[in-house]
């Protein structure tokens, strides 16, 4: 490996913690403070919005905004913030999340409707990551089940990008005529085939392209452009024929923007995400803007799946359904893993 680009770009880009819990006040010294807490691969986005978004609040109200940020698994963040991390917005990997906060009393009841496009201002999906030359001739979601391969993917259970791995694992085999028995014996081979399951996308991305652990690894389409960019000599990008569309919603949590009173802040802020700025800043870190002349723009940054399916298209009951049938305790992936 060059060591050069370990030390200089990995370095900088990977070796940071995996959770940043930080403090969030109504404001420091006239500066109004927010906290948005977020999942592991959007570091770098939030860092490029955050900056953005104070500079253009500053110009236009004469205010100072300072935000801060907070990342981890996406299902490790919701429940911190369940238990008190005063989180004034939430960016979190999908619906779910989210609304698991909601169901605390957090959120409010109609926090989907209150942005546009059901507050998902960007999306995502799941692909591959391989060793440079791809020895294993990886394709498509069949060719994980050699037998002497190793995949790196991040624990189901804490991670939202390993809920979306696995359901994109799942559909791949019922999309293709495979039956329900059929998908829940690749899951199972899958997993058997993994030597790690760390507890966010982050930690999988620092196994994989640091640690030099696994043959495939596959996170969000975003970390694995970032990954390859980074290390162009030794990684590339696969895109399977199928994988699931990644949603991942945003909210203020208004318990605690009412208590401080940083609501009309924390609303712009997540507004700003709409806008053709923070749309162009999305895509220029490979999340995929939902803005459609920005979509144009950039679409050749983004590789072709045939089947891009969405949570509903694997379950009528959307992440409700999904949740109690695999994530929940002693669902199905506890069932497979215990194994």
């Amino acid at each position: 490996m060059n060591t050069r680009i370990v030390a200089v770009g990995l370095c900088a880009y990977l070796a940071v913690p995996i959770v940043m819990l930080v403090r969030s006040m109504t404001t420091t010294d006239s500066t109004i403070e927010l906290l948005n807490v977020s999942y592991d691969p959007t570091r770098e986005l939030y860092r490029k919005i955050n900056r953005a978004f104070s500079d253009e609040y500053r110009e236009t109200t004469g205010l100072a905004v300072r935000i801060r940020q907070s990342h981890g698994g996406s299902g490790s963040q919701a429940r911190a913030v369940i238990d008190g991390l005063p989180a004034d917005v939430l960016t979190l990997a999908m619906w779910a999340d989210i609304d698991a906060v909601r169901k605390k009393g957090l959120v409010a009841d109609d926090w989907e409707g209150r942005l546009p496009d059901r507050s998902l201002p960007y999306t995502s999906t799941i692909v591959f990551v391989v060793r440079k030359g791809n020895p294993f001739r990886i394709r498509d979601w069949p060719d994980l089940m050699q037998s002497d391969l190793k995949i790196i993917t991040a624990n189901p259970k804490t991670g939202g990008g390993a809920k979306l791995s696995l359901l994109a694992a799942w559909g791949s085999v019922v999309r293709s005529g495979g039956t329900t028995e059929d998908a829940e014996a690749f899951i199972a081979r899958m997993y058997r085939q993994t030597p790690v399951l760390d507890s966010g996308a982050r930690g999988s991305t620092i196994t994989f392209a640091r640690r030099m652990i696994g043959d495939v690894h596959l996170t969000w389409e975003n970390e694995a452009l970032l990954e390859a960019r980074e290390l162009p000599d030794e990684l590339e990008v696969v895109y399977p024929k199928s994988s699931i569309r990644a949603e991942p919603h945003v909210a203020m949590v208004d318990a605690v923007t009412n208590a401080k009173g940083t609501g009309a802040v924390a609303e712009a802020y997540l507004r700003f995400l709409y806008s053709e700025k923070g749309q162009e800043i999305i895509a220029e870190n490979f999340f995929r803007p939902s803005h459609p002349d920005v979509a144009k723009k950039y679409a050749d940054r983004f590789g072709k799946i045939d089947d891009l399916f969405t949570i509903r298209d694997l379950f009528a009951g959307g992440w409700d359904e999904a949740q109690k049938v695999f994530f929940a305790d002693g669902a199905m992936f506890d069932r497979i893993y215990s194994r």
